[in-house]
């Protein structure tokens, strides 16, 4: 859902000119980056003497600016109805394989570079009411492939074709010890001191007026059932696994009145943390609301409130706009920033910009990537029972993700999970610890490596 207050206040889009040749020096180091010692100089437009050889396609979509291009048509690939963007003779072979060279008739290239450079987000103008792009206006909606990695199916078409060039099994990279993908989990912490505050405004409209009375004297006698961290991290710990703490410094509410965090970072809650890191589990920023678009705040919140050194983020509310915050994530490397774990939809499980390994955003302005990793969010717990989202039943939770998952496994990616501190709460039985609990037994028992950020990027 758009809004014209959110569209009207969107700076003007004036990027660079996106050439062929950017378009490939962007795609292909990510195809080299999933597979294990991809040879180089193999791959490439026609005229351009490669032994693979892709149709060019685009025809001036790049130079026009438009945020959507032809419908895609599908194709069947790797026992999956995938669709193809720049697809001009979809009655042709897609990949024809000739005595010591390729050809594929779709353009790969071009619909690889539109969906991982998040193309269409950065020239729709349409942001929901959180000044978010909306999930209701992507391709993945329109074309129902919100759940699967389309560039990864791409690059699994480039994959057999190399293999048939060079007369060399390509082997998708592992994680780990040789895991045959990655799980990143992660919680980001909005809330400590809150899960009182339902149940007594229950009391209270009820009338039950002593009972209302016992839980305002159990707010201040005990800890809040939410402050959990602790907790938290011996329930992750318990399957060989570390988590990575998102931790927000603002309290007080953004400026259109969203809230921030239910807390103080005090410095007993910053000793806490410490002892966190200490036991093997990662510190992040979790940037408040406003900081996605003014630098100054984010770098204050940052290097100053947090009082920890982070080389992960997440914008709270998953707040991102793509015209303006990538190049703030880039002023913040010199700080010590690393990678950002913000693109996800918060309206629906699965793959942002259709890929699942963590990759480096195109920068509009130079024309190349972004020297911060972006890791992918692919599942957030309110996501799957939220009342404006999926409304998924507890029983469904896990049938409805292992599809995707199954996704990651199959091209050796990374599934990222963000389940909320306040999910751990016992008296949550829909998105709660139990459920959680299904998904870690899940992934362990698919063989994933769980790994933090810090991890992530030390193995790329």
């Amino acid at each position: 859902m758009s809004t014209s207050a959110a569209s009207s206040a969107l700076p003007l889009v004036n990027p660079i000119p996106v050439s062929a040749d950017m378009r490939l020096g962007y795609v292909l180091p990510h195809f080299a980056l999933a597979y294990e010692a991809v040879p180089e100089n193999l791959i490439g437009y026609p005229g351009g003497h490669k032994l693979i050889e892709v149709v060019d396609a685009a025809d001036d979509f790049f130079q026009a600016r438009q945020p959507y291009p032809a419908a895609p048509n599908y194709r069947e690939w790797a026992g999956q109805r995938v669709p193809f963007f720049f697809d001009p003779t979809p009655a042709a072979p897609l990949l024809e394989l000739l005595p010591g060279r390729a050809r594929i008739n779709a353009d790969l290239v071009s619909a690889a570079f539109y969906l991982l450079s998040g193309w269409q987000e950065y020239f729709d103008d349409t942001r929901d009411r959180h000044g978010r792009f909306p999930y209701a206006a992507s391709v993945q909606q329109r074309y129902d492939f919100g759940a699967l990695p389309v560039v990864n199916y791409y690059f699994d078409v480039l994959k057999a074709a190399v293999e048939h060039v060079t007369g060399q099994t390509l082997k998708p990279r592992t994680w780990g010890t040789s895991a045959p993908f990655a799980a990143f989990v992660t919680h980001d912490i909005d809330q400590l001191r809150s899960a009182w505050k339902a149940p007594a405004k229950a009391d209270l409209r009820a009338g039950r007026l002593l009972r209302f009375g016992r839980r305002l004297g159990q707010r201040l006698a005990r800890p809040d059932a939410w402050d959990n961290l602790e907790a938290v991290a011996a329930t992750v710990a318990a399957y060989g696994a570390r988590s990575t703490f998102f931790i927000l410094p603002e309290h007080r509410r953004g400026s259109e009145g969203t809230p921030n965090a239910d807390y103080r970072l005090t410095p007993p809650l910053r000793q806490r943390l410490r002892q966190l890191q200490q036991q093997g589990h990662e510190i992040g920023l979790h940037a408040s609301i406003g900081t996605a678009t003014h630098l100054p705040s984010f770098l204050l919140e940052k290097e100053t409130r947090l009082g920890l050194p982070a080389a992960g983020n997440r914008f709270h509310y998953l707040r991102y706009e793509p015209r303006q915050t990538p190049a703030l994530l880039e002023a913040a490397v010199e700080t010590g920033l690393r990678y950002d774990s913000t693109l996800g939809f918060a309206e629906h499980f699965g793959f942002r910009n259709s890929y699942c390994h963590p990759f480096y955003l195109f920068n509009f302005a130079t024309g190349k990537a972004h020297s911060f990793l972006e890791i992918p969010l692919n599942v957030m717990d309110a996501t799957l029972h939220h009342p404006n989202y999926l409304q998924l039943s507890a029983a469904e939770l896990l049938p409805a993700l292992r599809p995707m998952l199954a996704e990651v496994e199959k091209f050796g990616g990374v599934a990222t999970i963000l389940w909320h501190n306040d999910h751990f709460d016992p008296a949550n039985t829909v998105t709660g610890p139990r459920q959680f609990a299904e998904i870690m037994d899940h992934l362990r028992a698919r063989g994933a490596a769980f790994l933090t950020g810090e991890q992530i990027l030390a193995e790329l």
